[in-house]
């Protein structure tokens, strides 16, 4: 038995996203949680499928719970779980990202209150934060996960952001 073989890869993740809502009057913040998944052909080309609102993957593994478009309620306003162990085989990679809807004007991360974001694998926090270093993007990667030589699944923490509109945003987001 090898030292590698006894290292347990990420199986099952959640991220979950939450936001203050926007003052009365005004247009609603929405900010809607993306995944986007990247073949072992072509791990950063174009991704295979995308996860957000009113979707889910073909097969099942990967599922957003929780789907808000105001920010109101307490706690968590969106959520995604990633059963990483699930994915076929043909996967590479799952990038996780954050888009804000541009409906009301462009908004950015700097002009919504009390963001912030959270990776679990069960108890464990693999990540945590706002989008303070973000302040002027519109969407933003939050997490990475990439299968390994063991065919493991790695976690990547890293927060980038990006001042484009949701449709480009998932275009280029796996970059």
């Amino acid at each position: 038995m090898s030292v590698s073989s006894l290292n347990k890869g990420i199986d099952k993740v959640e991220v979950t996203l939450k936001w203050d809502p926007s003052p009365a009057g005004t247009p609603a913040h929405d900010l809607d949680l993306i995944a986007a998944t990247y073949t072992k052909d072509d791990p950063r080309g174009a991704p295979d499928y995308l996860v957000h609102f009113d979707s889910r993957s073909p097969d099942g593994t990967i599922i957003l719970s929780r789907d808000s478009r105001t920010g109101l309620g307490f706690g968590t306003d969106e959520a995604m779980v990633l059963e990483l162990n699930r994915l076929a085989d043909i996967y590479a990679r799952v990038v996780v990202g954050v888009a804000i809807q541009q409906r009301g004007g462009r908004k950015t991360f700097g002009e919504i209150a009390n963001t912030a974001f959270r990776v679990n694998e069960g108890y464990d926090e693999l990540a945590a934060g706002d989008f303070s270093e973000t302040a002027g993007a519109t969407a933003a990667v939050i997490a990475e996960f990439e299968r390994d030589e063991s065919d493991e699944w790695r976690f990547l923490s890293t927060v980038r952001g990006f001042d484009t509109d949701p449709e480009t945003f998932v275009t280029v987001m796996g970059g």
